[in-house]
């Protein structure tokens, strides 16, 4: 069956809350650990159902958000999503209150306890309005960001096609089209700082009456930071600073040399090198066919995933107009099915978003052993170590979608990567600072933002650019309006990515497989410093820790000869 054909029926929540109550009672009054598992096998399979259900209507409004069905549906989904979550509420709380907790813990993974008390911390049936405004919100952000028609040379982009222009060699055209995109934000101002304002204040309201201090204990436990804690992050971003930023500024440097430029403004820095970026070769359909090669190609493993995710045609992955931004991967539960989305634009990026959205995909699929829904992802970091990790192990096969370009194309990759996590913890670090202080102005807000912009990315000019020299480029980061705190997730499993890099393509540790596939198959069944520990990774929180991965990378890089790079 392929994903077109994949049901979509909106249930009858009614029948569904009855359900729910009928085997919540008979957790509550289980005579036997026996029959509490029953109860609990029967929610988590009404579960799955509503899980399918609205990821079905969520997934086909991101790929077409000007249906009116699903634009329907996606409403009625953000509207009773919160609501059900109280039905969980009742549900994690009789797991709690059990008489056979403890020989329920011989039988479920200890994260799923951890999360179902997180769970208890940040709901409660007040703050349900208030999580319908939230979701409104978000849509409308999103609906902003994929209404994006910007015109060029005749034709008419969104904010992903416009994406390849801004990598032009001409350099007029590169500053033309930047100018074009931040100008939407720009000419939008007014409703992005409206709406993640009326965000900040509704998420603050929320923590607020649940007994947190702000929304950024709130939204710790949200995320389910099982085993860190905000000291943690401040040690890793310390870290970042001490170690990435001067590496970064390496990078720079080099890249303003290759160009032959004084200095790099903030529209040169997507382009890397004077002859352009490296690009894949072929059509969509080519880079599908060449990704089922090389999985077929990595591992018996792989080869069995990336089929079933052909066969059943789970990816959409050219953009188009209505389209979502971005690229994400997310699970259908009674399908047994991970499913891609992306937006193809011609640059390397597709081959980065396939390989990083396959990477989630893959530990979905290896991971469907696991019955709790809860623990078919793990908590966000260790998601992305799979994800980033897949972009680095697929390494040996970028020939065949770069020719003679792969050395452009692999000292891109790390580089970006690199870069990528002053950027990231940036990110993390403004969100702090906007959560722990709701009081401020969008103006503040965006005087925050370019004040912490300069001590993480010294590097980036606007050259005039009224709308990112006052602090607007996180306008376009979806995270910081959809998924609070979720960025420094990324940057934790770069590093942790970063070390696979080094035994896998520097040291040659042949090791690196097996104990990859470990952790793709365990889900969220362990917590991320014990998947760092599976993985034999060294933990990101240690003082010093990015130190060694750091000089190896820089080693890499050095040993690049220019001439492969122009």
């Amino acid at each position: 069956m392929k994903f077109n054909e994949f049901n979509y029926n909106r249930p009858d929540l009614d029948i569904f809350k009855k359900d729910y109550q009928e085997n919540i009672d008979q957790i509550k009054n289980a005579n036997s650990v026996k029959e509490a598992l029953e109860g609990i096998h029967e929610i988590q399979a009404l579960q799955n159902e509503i899980n399918t259900q609205s990821e079905l209507a969520e997934i086909r409004f991101s790929i077409n958000t000007k249906d009116a069905f699903y634009k329907k549906e996606s409403d009625f989904w953000n509207e009773q999503l919160p609501i059900i979550s109280e039905w969980e509420t009742d549900y994690y709380r009789a797991i709690l209150n059990s008489p056979f907790l403890s020989e329920l813990k011989q039988e479920i993974a200890a994260p799923f306890f951890d999360i179902i008390e997180n769970s208890l911390k940040v709901f409660d049936p007040t703050i349900i309005p208030l999580l319908q405004q939230e979701n409104k919100l978000v849509s409308e952000y999103d609906s902003l960001i994929a209404s994006a028609e910007i015109d060029y040379k005749g034709e008419t982009y969104n904010l992903s096609g416009l994406t390849p222009f801004m990598q032009s060699t001409d350099r007029q055209e590169r500053k033309a089209t930047s100018e074009l995109y931040a100008n939407f934000f720009q000419e939008n101002l007014a409703d992005f700082d409206r709406i993640y304002d009326e965000l900040v204040k509704v998420r603050h309201e929320m923590a607020t009456s649940l007994g947190f201090k702000d929304f950024v204990e709130m939204g710790y436990a949200r995320m389910n930071r099982l085993d860190y804690t905000r000291s943690d992050v401040e040690v890793f971003r310390r870290e970042v600073l001490e170690q990435i930023v001067p590496l970064s500024t390496y990078i720079y440097d080099r890249q303003a040399k290759r160009l032959e430029l004084d200095e790099l403004k903030y529209y040169d820095l997507n382009l890397s090198f004077p002859t352009g970026n490296a690009k894949p070769i072929g059509t969509a359909y080519e880079l599908i066919q060449k990704a089922e090669k090389m999985y077929s190609d990595m591992s018996p493993e792989t080869a069995d995933f990336f089929n079933f995710m052909v066969k059943h045609d789970l990816m959409d992955l050219l953009t188009k107009s209505g389209k979502q931004s971005g690229g994400y991967c997310t699970h259908i539960p009674n399908f047994n099915a991970p499913f891609i989305f992306a937006n193809f634009n011609g640059t390397s990026g597709d081959v980065d978003v396939l390989t990083h959205e396959a990477g989630h995909a893959f530990q979905l699929y290896r991971s469907r052993w696991i019955n709790e829904p809860e623990l078919i992802w793990p908590t966000h970091e260790s998601c992305e170590i799979h994800s980033m990790s897949m972009e680095f192990i697929a390494w040996p096969y970028m020939d065949e979608f770069f020719g003679d370009k792969v050395e452009k194309y692999k000292y891109a990759h790390l580089s970006e990567a690199v870069t990528f996590l002053p950027y990231g913890v940036l990110v993390d670090h403004f969100q702090h600072e906007v959560y722990e202080n709701p009081t401020m102005t969008p103006e503040e807000r965006r005087s925050k933002w370019r004040e912490l912009e300069k001590q993480y990315t010294p590097w980036k000019e606007y050259d005039d650019n009224e709308f990112y020299e006052q602090g607007g480029l996180w306008f376009r980061q979806g995270h910081i309006f959809n998924s609070p705190f979720y960025y420094i997730d990324y940057t934790l499993a770069q590093v942790c990515a970063f070390q696979f890099w080094e035994r896998s393509h520097v040291k040659e540790d042949d090791s690196f497989w097996s104990d990859y596939l470990n952790i793709c198959r365990v889900g969220g069944t362990k917590s991320f410093q014990e998947i760092v520990k599976l993985a034999n990774l060294n933990s990101p929180f240690e003082e010093n820790s990015l130190s060694e991965v750091t000089q190896a990378i820089q080693t890499y890089l050095e040993a690049v000869d220019e001439e492969q790079l122009i």
